[in-house]
């Protein structure tokens, strides 16, 4: 074989090996060709190709009148397309014979044809030892700094003082007095991606800090934050050399500082050269040039995190264009006060709670061990309920991390933590960004000692609909492993047939089954003909305890509508029904009576009440844990000694909890609160108006968001007041997620359209409602008691072309495939997961599973931002930070970001991009953000109305986005056939054609934003 190389350049370029003799002239060609473009000369060697060789080079100079020195030699052996990419001085595992030879030819050389200055001397190093000369390159060559660094001679300053016409002797040059000290490795960053086959990368270099330190030389050339890479020069951007006394040490050094590099807004080939360095071949100095072909580990790379420049993204994102979550009052700041955290002792392990109850005993001892316990227990839902109630779900892991180690002793004698589950799985993709699992996992770890208990919706899991029955039990089988103990199994609309599924689903899965009851109405003095009476409960008690064999029975009382004398009627008669069987009581402090009743619960013979750290109770959250404690350790005559000494539970020693360490709770959740100062629900005090509109507590502040976003903030007390109606209308139904949704949506359709209940029953064949309202009219969430209000069902069900479902939905859903699910979603971020870290677990196909827009929606955040904005502190993550301000983030053990605010620029740039400055760590950063108000000012675009006087206009029924257009322009449709899909906050409505007609018009595209009564399409007679 030979080689075709160009005579007037380098670096791989115009080079081709031939081994046949039929491709040589083509070779000629393109080399010829390349070489032209390149140096503009094509004039081109042919040389004798030797097989995988070694390349070792020899650094002379000589003076032109009879003088010439070496420096040694440099092995180039590692290269990529006959580039060089790592260079050794001196040549590591060359027999010293052969280095005495190739030293000796080199100079004889330089003598022989007068040579005059610096010049490298090149070889190739046979298999067998055999070496070949190639060429001499007149010139410095980029690796020149590894013979600088081990001879402690300034070849450039040589080289030029040879020019100005000294000579060797005169320079202080003679063999004798050269030497080598130590060894040096030298390789170039450059900007090109290893990833893409080394395809050049470029674009604005946001952050450049090299790797420095003793024995390390930076010869930079366009590495510095600022500059612009074009496709017009050389790739590289500085070269890194370090020096050690041994070859090990000086590759250690050159990988430590290589690690330490940031190089931000473009690709470099770093991540190759770090795993070059780490190679065994590498090490032990026996590679070839074949090297980096025949190892394909090379090309292995871990993903590039870069979370502190997509930190820094997210912060500017905010302070340009303010924070994209929903529902936030800017009017209301995040307060800048810090916690005050309890004292608390980390190195001692946290007491025992029930937590190791359930470990040793399992759900069925943990039950018995709760019946027989001679107090009241109280459960607490700060983590969970409290915060949905009082600040729509917002709080986030970051401050609920921080109290948890205080939490575990403090409530050590808790009966479970409710922390997850309910709305909190979904807002924590949806809005916080962050991974639900990710959040039990790390609380789990932090709290070992008392219960986890979450909110599972039945056959519906976490979420808002139906799922296939699979889903629900791998999605408990999940949530057990992962940390959740007490499993809370409601149905929305007490259907028992999905209350079974899930409560199986949880005893397969080896956790706590407690059964709720769902509360409604009145109990005590329920109205004639009303469908909630002690027998209604009584049966569904019958079966929980018979059929579904829970462990623990409870009543979720969610609007806080069970008053005392009710609560005493209804455990009463539980009690005396169910003698052996555990009572649970959750409420709501709403109407203002929530201490009370859960006393009276307890006095009828409940087991164990909801509350929450008094700074998180009352109205629509939960009674106060302090009131309750104080008021239970009084009507139970509990010693005073008690609350100091350990009760013995089957072996397990469980202090009770003790108001003073609640206290310690308080002060910092007192503090924390107002962090979320922007979410605070509007109810500033207790109402009895919830015994009229028997809303959620949970709900309240979500819908109240939702109806802001809708534009309905001032008509806030009519929603409340359609709530009642809705409610009415759709048969006076059991109110809790996701049936609460349903009838929030059609209040909030009601507003919007200006209903009456009275126009809605008789209009309803021919009003596009939302969407939550048809899927419950047509039995997707189960079967109320009494069934569905006729005709309305008829009538919106004809509307929609949808057959009534009477069974139990998931009952006809197909078998999920959780594996053809997970291959397509590793498929569809196989790039995320390449390039940026991100993973695709079995628990992230859950997610998807339950939320697949929303999952997506999240995987794109954290492509763009990374996992670690869950990091940020709550101000910063809410509210854009001022000039000026400083803030730190742990991202990771040993791994702290210092990040300071110094300037936004005043004004945009072509683009309509705005500079925003930091410093990071002490270095400046620029980021670039597009300013969204200023580009949309530049084209502002006025939405059609339609005209209601014309009936093939379609108009939008509610403000928000448009999510899909279901018909093509000159599609012929006919009355009620799909048009197009609407969203806003977590309502779809699906718009249907008015008429039969062809579809003429359709000004909206996927993603527009529109408002109420803005044109969707046009529909013209057939």
């Amino acid at each position: 074989p030979i080689i075709v190389k160009a005579a007037h350049g380098g670096g791989g370029r115009g080079m081709r090996v031939v081994r046949k003799s039929e491709d040589l002239e083509e070779a000629v060609q393109r080399c010829s060709s390349e070489a032209l473009t390149a140096f503009g000369n094509g004039t081109l060697f042919i040389e004798r190709f030797v097989e995988n060789p070694r390349h070792v080079e020899v650094q002379m100079f000589a003076d032109g009148v009879g003088n010439a020195v070496h420096l040694f030699e440099r092995d180039c052996s590692v290269q990529r397309r006959h580039q060089k990419v790592v260079e050794v001085a001196p040549a590591v595992n060359v027999p010293m014979e052969t280095r005495e030879k190739l030293w000796e030819l080199s100079t004889k050389l330089a003598l022989s044809c007068g040579y005059k200055n610096a010049g490298t001397v090149e070889f190739l190093i046979g298999p067998k030892g055999d070496f070949y000369f190639i060429e001499v390159n007149p010139r410095i060559q980029v690796e020149h700094t590894v013979t600088e660094e081990v001879t402690g001679i300034d070849i450039v300053q040589t080289q030029l003082k040879i020019a100005a016409g000294a000579t060797l002797p005169q320079i202080g040059l003679s063999q004798d007095k050269i030497s080598t000290r130590g060894f040096a490795i030298q390789t170039r960053v450059t900007t090109e991606n290893p990833r893409n086959n080394f395809t050049p990368d470029y674009g604005r270099i946001e952050a450049f800090r090299p790797g420095e330190g003793m024995g390390l030389r930076l010869d930079s050339a366009a590495g510095f934050a600022g500059a612009v890479i074009t496709p017009h020069y050389d790739s590289l951007l500085i070269k890194v050399t370090a020096h050690a006394l041994t070859f090990e040490l000086a590759a250690q050094k050159l990988s430590r500082a290589l690690r330490e590099f940031r190089v931000r807004g473009v690709h470099t080939n770093i991540p190759f050269a770090l795993n070059v360095l780490k190679h065994p071949k590498f090490l032990d100095q026996t590679c070839k040039t074949d090297f980096i072909e025949i190892y394909p580990e090379l090309f292995e790379f871990p993903p590039q995190k870069d979370r502190a420049n997509k930190i820094l993204k997210y912060l500017a994102e905010v302070k340009v264009n303010g924070h994209p979550m929903p529902g936030a009052d800017a009017s209301k700041p995040p307060s800048t006060m810090r916690p005050v955290m309890p004292v608390i002792d980390v190195k001692k392990p946290a007491p025992d709670g029930w937590k190791q109850v359930i470990d040793r005993d399992g759900p069925a001892g943990f039950a018995a061990a709760v019946r027989a316990h001679p107090y009241t227990l109280l459960g607490d839902t700060t983590w969970r309920d409290a915060h949905q109630s009082l600040l729509a779900t917002r709080l986030r892991t970051v401050d609920i991390a921080k109290i948890a180690p205080a939490t575990a002793r403090a409530l050590s004698g808790a009966y479970a933590l409710e922390m997850w589950g309910g709305a909190t799985f979904d807002v924590a993709i949806r809005f916080l960004r962050e991974s639900p699992w990710a959040r039990l996992e790390l609380l789990r770890e932090l709290v070992p000692n008392v219960p986890f208990q979450m909110l599972l919706r039945g056959a519906n899991a976490v979420g808002y609909t139906s799922y296939p029955d699979n889903v629900v039990y791998e999605f408990c089988k999940e949530a057990r492993s992962a940390g959740v103990d007490v499993f809370r199994v409601f149905d929305s609309v007490n259907y028992v047939d999905n209350l079974l599924l899930g409560m199986d689903a949880v005893h397969k899965a080896d956790g706590v089954v407690q059964g709720e009851i769902c509360y409604t109405g009145d109990v005590k003095d329920a109205p004639p003909g009303s469908k909630y009476t002690l027998d209604y409960y009584l049966e569904i008690a019958d079966a929980l305890v018979n059929k579904g064999n829970t462990h623990v029975l409870g009543i979720k009382d969610m609007a806080g509508l069970l008053k005392p004398a009710a609560a005493t009627h209804l455990v009463g008669a539980l009690r005396k029904e169910f003698p052996n069987t555990p009572i649970h009581v959750h409420t709501h402090d709403t109407g203002g009576i929530g201490v009370a009743s859960m006393l009276a619960a307890s006095q009828a013979g409940a087991d164990v009440v909801h509350s929450a750290i008094d700074a998180m109770s009352g109205t629509t959250s939960q009674p106060s844990m302090g009131a309750l404690l104080n008021s239970l350790t009084q009507l139970e005559s509990v010693p005073e000694s008690v609350p100091d000494t350990p009760v013995d539970v089957n072996g397990t020693k469980i202090r009770p909890i003790k108001s003073d360490d609640v206290l310690g709770l308080h002060d910092y959740w007192e503090v924390t609160r107002e962090l979320y100062r922007p979410f605070e629900q509007s109810a500033k005090s207790t109402s009895s108006e919830v015994f009229h509109h028997e809303m959620p507590g949970g709900q309240y502040t979500n819908l109240m968001f939702q109806s802001q976003s809708l534009g309905l903030a001032k008509q806030w007390k009519d929603v409340k007041l359609k709530y009642a109606a809705a409610n009415k209308v759709l048969g006076d139904i059991v109110k809790v997620t996701p049936s609460s949704k349903v009838v929030g949506d059609l209040a909030q359709f009601m507003v919007t359209n200006k209903l009456s209940q009275a126009e809605l029953e008789e209009r309803a064949g021919e009003l596009d409602l939302p969407t939550s309202v048809v899927e419950f009219l047509q039995g997707q969430l189960g079967q109320p008691k009494g069934g569905f209000p006729e005709p309305l069902r008829t009538k919106v069900l004809q509307r929609a072309g949808l057959e009534p479902i009477n069974t139990r939905p998931g009952a006809e859903l197909p078998t999920l495939d959780f594996a053809a699910l997970k291959k397509e979603l590793l498929k569809k971020y196989s790039k995320v997961i390449k390039l940026h870290g991100a993973t695709i677990d079995d628990r992230d196909v859950l997610s998807a599973a339950l939320y697949p827009q929303v999952f997506d929606e999240y995987m794109k955040f954290i492509t763009e931002y990374s996992d670690a904005v869950q990091d940020i502190p709550t101000g910063a993550f809410l509210q854009p930070m001022e000039v000026g301000e400083e803030l730190s983030i742990d991202i990771e053990a040993g791994k702290t970001l210092m990040i300071k605010l110094l300037s936004i620029s005043d004004s945009v740039d072509e683009a309509g991009m705005r500079d925003v400055l930091f410093r990071l760590n002490g270095v400046p950063r620029v980021i670039k953000v597009l300013d969204k108000d200023n580009a949309k000012s530049k084209n502002i675009k006025t939405a059609e109305k339609a005209d209601p006087s014309v009936a093939g206009q379609v108009g939008a029924s509610m403000p928000g986005t448009v999510a899909g257009i279901k018909v093509k322009l000159g599609q012929v449709v006919r009355a009620g056939e799909p048009l197009a899909v609407l969203s806003a906050m977590k309502m779809e409505t699906v718009v249907a054609s008015p008429i039969d007609g062809e579809v003429t018009k359709i000004p909206i595209s996927i993603g527009d934003l529109v408002a109420n009564e803005d044109l969707l399409m046009v529909v013209s007679p057939a």
